[in-house]
């Protein structure tokens, strides 16, 4: 009953049998092996846009880090919700990478900006050399809330983001359970919503370690392999990043992951409903939930061997709170999650409840 993260279950079977597939033989290195080369033609199909940059990587952090270093300079802005991941659960990353840029977070319920929020802030921004002017919007998708935003909210917030001289970018860390929550096409999702970078995840929905880079902006893409390079994020054996994707790509691999980690939150979910002193402080969009539960409820679970996270209450909706006496917890759910987990982690909660 293990619900503290999608990253703690290990990698599905189709990705650790690629690995083993192509581990015979020799081939080039440093990504010029055929596998990496095709991941290029696979993922352009697949987001249907003809000039798609691809960059892989082992890690989320390093996929956000590198990408948002090619949008904002040194003495840039970064503007993102301020529980993002890249604000506060990267260890300065970013800042790191862009060689002391700085990051800037604005509230939200949810975990998501409002568009009158976004184009406030920005408006209000004074415009001289003493003020480190704003070069990028990202987005995280599913927010740290589980929250999603809409085509429409994408759409509303690159557009306000372009007008002020914005690039945008998309923390796609669970872009499948997303896309699975929205049921929309990647295109739909990404750059025909405005979104010119998409840090594509796969680690936390199957993969063992490979994350993508996904450039729909050419001009954006031109610095990025040296700045990889530079930063240690070329494996001399990329074959292996490159054998991961292209296992999750294939027969819709990474979709099937999601949806069935979706289904498993919401089963949960459900079942949860029905225990008196139980409420979900969100819906549920994806493979996360958020329950407020009573403290003794909390603890029984705990005690029963229930393994998951408190959480802040930041960005509860208007109106909700976290009362005395109450918890408020993140379960998550995985590709690998099963039936029995879902019910035996329900029935521990209906017999303490």
């Amino acid at each position: 009953m293990n619900f503290a993260s999608d990253n703690v279950v290990g990698a599905s079977a189709p990705v650790l049998e690629a690995i083993v597939r192509h581990n015979g033989g020799a081939l080039p290195s440093y990504g010029a092996d055929p596998l990496t080369l095709r991941l290029t033609p696979r993922f352009r199909a697949v987001f249907e846009h003809p000039d798609l940059a691809v960059v892989p990587v082992a890690t989320g952090t390093a996929a956000n880090a590198l990408a948002l270093s090619v949008m904002v300079p040194p003495f840039g802005l970064c503007v993102c919700h301020e529980e993002a991941h890249v604000m506060v659960d990267e260890c300065g990353a970013p800042e790191f990478y862009t060689h002391g840029a700085k990051l800037h977070g604005l509230p939200g319920p949810g975990g998501k900006i409002a568009p009158e929020s976004l184009d406030g802030y920005l408006a209000g921004l004074a415009r001289h050399v003493h003020q480190m002017p704003p070069r990028a919007l990202t987005l995280s998708q599913l927010t740290e809330s589980g929250q999603v935003y809409t085509v429409e909210e994408i759409t509303t917030l690159s557009r306000i983001a372009h007008s002020h001289g914005l690039a945008v970018h998309m923390d796609g860390a669970r872009f499948a359970n997303a896309l699975q929550g929205l049921g929309c096409s990647p295109a739909a999702m990404t750059w025909r919503a405005g979104i010119d970078i998409l840090s594509f995840g796969a680690s936390k929905n199957g993969a063992l370690a490979a994350e993508a880079i996904l450039v729909f902006r050419p001009d954006l893409a031109e610095t990025l392999d040296h700045r990889r390079k530079r930063a240690g994020h070329i494996l001399s054996k990329g074959r292996f990043l490159a054998a991961q994707l292209d296992a999750y790509l294939d027969g819709d691999h990474w979709l099937a992951n999601a949806a069935h980690a979706n289904r498993m939150a919401a089963r949960l979910a459900a079942g949860l409903a029905g225990i008196p002193g139980v409420r979900l402080a969100w819906p549920v969009r994806g493979n996360e939930l958020f329950p407020i539960l009573p403290a003794g409820l909390d603890a029984a679970l705990r005690r029963g061997g229930a393994v998951y996270f408190g959480w802040a209450s930041r960005s509860l909706p208007p109106g909700e709170t976290v009362g005395e006496g109450e918890r408020m917890v993140r379960l998550i759910t995985a590709f690998s999650t099963t039936e029995a987990e879902v019910e035996e982690f329900l029935a521990l909660a209906r017999r303490a409840g």
